[in-house]
């Protein structure tokens, strides 16, 4: 058993590496023994603090919720548009998550298993970004900064599948473009055709960068 190297407590430690393993594999076929063996702790620490695998990941899924709510408030604040809105400078929440998450991250990763998962946390994710993209939509329409459509509910659906898509196909865009579209320079890189195809359709043309005044 190796030390604890920082701060954080040895369950703190457990529960980070059980995110991590369960972003990169899934959470189904890691065992207790790998977790505890990343952790630097016996399997039976492990045991002790969380009862069981299935008792840590719900920890787990507990964890990337609240860190994905405090995201979320922090970004909407109180108006709840500032996703969607391109004046406000976070255009949408994949961009929101390049901005505020360093690149190695494992929470999109487990976001996204999360997302496609039969279980309570995975319905609750997405019902709370659902909820937060229809929101928006009716926020923006108020200002007259969007449309609502004919059906709004479909609307924002809609715009919510298209910005998911990054953390659903992120490996498969990362090898076709050459860049992971979550990353600093991939949002540079996506966030004017999203921006332009979503105000003026397929026709538009991307907004040129703006030159630095002297």
């Amino acid at each position: 058993m190796r030390s604890i190297p920082d701060d954080r407590t040895a369950r703190a430690i457990i529960r980070d590496e059980a995110l991590r393993l369960f972003a990169a594999n899934g959470p189904e076929p890691v065992t207790v023994r790998q977790i505890a063996a990343a952790a630097g702790v016996s399997p039976a620490l492990v045991v002790h603090h969380f009862g069981s695998k299935e008792g840590l990941r719900q920890e787990v899924d507990q964890y990337v919720l609240d860190i994905f709510e405090a995201m979320l408030g922090e970004l909407t604040g109180e108006g709840g548009a500032e996703l969607l809105d391109p004046g406000a400078g976070t255009s949408s929440l994949s961009e929101a998550f390049a901005r505020h998450l360093p690149d190695d991250s494992p929470l999109p990763g487990y976001l996204r298993r999360l997302m496609l998962s039969e279980t309570d946390a995975g319905r609750l994710v997405f019902r709370r970004l659902y909820d937060l993209s229809r929101h928006a939509l009716d926020g923006l329409a108020a200002a007259g900064l969007a449309a609502p459509g004919q059906d709004p509910a479909v609307r924002a659906a809609f715009l919510l599948a298209n910005d998911l898509a990054l953390f659903l196909l992120r490996d498969r865009l990362t090898e076709v473009l050459d860049t992971d579209p979550l990353s600093a320079d991939g949002m540079a890189r996506w966030a004017p055709e999203m921006l332009s195809i979503y105000a003026g359709g397929l026709n538009a043309a991307p907004p040129q960068p703006q030159e630095d005044v002297p």
